[in-house]
């Protein structure tokens, strides 16, 4: 639907596109979903063999063997997120990971609001670097950098992430504060 009316929109009412340019805006459209699909068809691939290969379960009991702490699993569970995000896609991650994490978590005392939204902030970054970042690719084609232009343009960006992932990860009133306020906690 949202489609549709912006396809009116544009085309009618504030006249940017024109009628004659609708196949070729339909061809890049379709070579971009195309692009994303793939890599999003390769990622769910991948996160089936290791779930098969119970890759995170080994992970989870390696972190809990180690007799880890909640400051020091916080910083665990940080490096093997980004890590994933390299290879696979946000949304497959967070079915193989957050079962397994969420009650090592549990264990620690680590607040469920708290380290959930240390996994969204995780999957961000993740979708911002190579080499299975969603958004590079779409930024990609957007604005037809290349993504190795792309990433180091991003750096800055990247970095600032990363900053704000600490901050999410140490400073836990950051993350419950909004809850507290509005009474849900």
């Amino acid at each position: 639907m949202s489609a549709v009316y912006a396809f009116i929109v544009a085309v009618f009412v504030y006249r940017d596109l024109k009628l004659r340019d609708v196949p070729q805006v339909l061809l890049s459209s379709a070579n971009m979903s195309a692009m994303l699909l793939y890599i999003i068809t390769n990622a769910v691939m991948f996160s089936f063999i290791l779930t098969d290969q119970q890759v995170p379960q080994q992970l989870t009991d390696w972190l809990l063997d180690l007799g880890l702490g909640p400051i020091a699993f916080l910083l665990a569970v940080n490096i093997l997120l980004l890590m994933a995000g390299n290879f696979m896609e946000p949304s497959s991650i967070v079915l193989i990971m957050a079962p397994i994490l969420f009650p090592v978590a549990a264990k620690l005392g680590i607040d469920p609001i708290h380290f959930g939204i240390l996994i969204v902030v995780n999957m961000e970054v993740g979708m911002c670097h190579p080499p299975v970042g969603l958004n590079l690719y779409v930024a990609s084609g957007i604005t037809k950098m290349g993504i190795t232009e792309l990433t180091i343009a991003v750096w800055p960006w990247l970095l600032t992430m990363l900053g704000f992932l600490a901050l999410v990860t140490y400073w836990p009133p950051l993350s419950l504060w909004l809850p507290k306020t509005l009474g849900m906690m």
